[in-house]
């Protein structure tokens, strides 16, 4: 076992604002949303996903990789998103198994609707107030950090 490797004064300032600003930063978004559009911060990840693909449909296995989210935790949402008609599942015809979850015209309208206030909050609260060079070394750094998790999970 080797001794704990503590963060310095600089990386506990760091890492304890990055969390601050994560907390904020979400919460005034979802605040947002469903305030402006009735929609969850959950409910327009979900939308967001299916509406990057063309046909708006993604299985089930896939959408949750996408969203890191379990399976258990997706079907409750998703449930509870079909009864509002945002989206619905569709059997898989090369599985049986297997199941999609597909956009609907309801869902399709509701996220275009949200987007612009949601895209304007991020604006506003996000890279207003940064130049291009911070905004440049965010993305490294989101690189950096997601290579090194992505090395973990993939077991280097």
């Amino acid at each position: 076992m080797t001794d704990t490797r503590w963060l310095d004064a600089d990386e506990q300032r760091a890492w304890r604002r990055y969390l601050r600003m994560q907390s904020e930063l979400t919460a005034h978004l979802a605040r947002q949303l469903q305030t402006e559009s009735e929609l969850s911060l959950a409910d327009f990840e979900v939308l967001v996903n299916l509406t990057d693909v063309p046909e708006g449909r993604l299985r089930v296995t896939e959408l949750a990789k996408a969203l890191q989210w379990e399976k258990s935790r997706l079907s409750h949402h998703f449930a509870r998103m079909e009864k509002r008609g945002l989206v619905v599942r569709e059997d898989c015809p090369s599985d049986a198994r297997g199941a999609f979850v597909v956009l609907t015209p309801a869902g399709r309208s509701a996220i275009e609707a949200a987007a612009p206030g949601h895209v304007e909050t991020v604006r506003r609260l996000m890279f207003d107030g940064l130049t291009h060079e911070q905004v440049e070394a965010l993305t490294t750094i989101a690189d950096v950090v997601l290579a090194r998790i992505e090395g973990q999970t993939n077991g280097a």
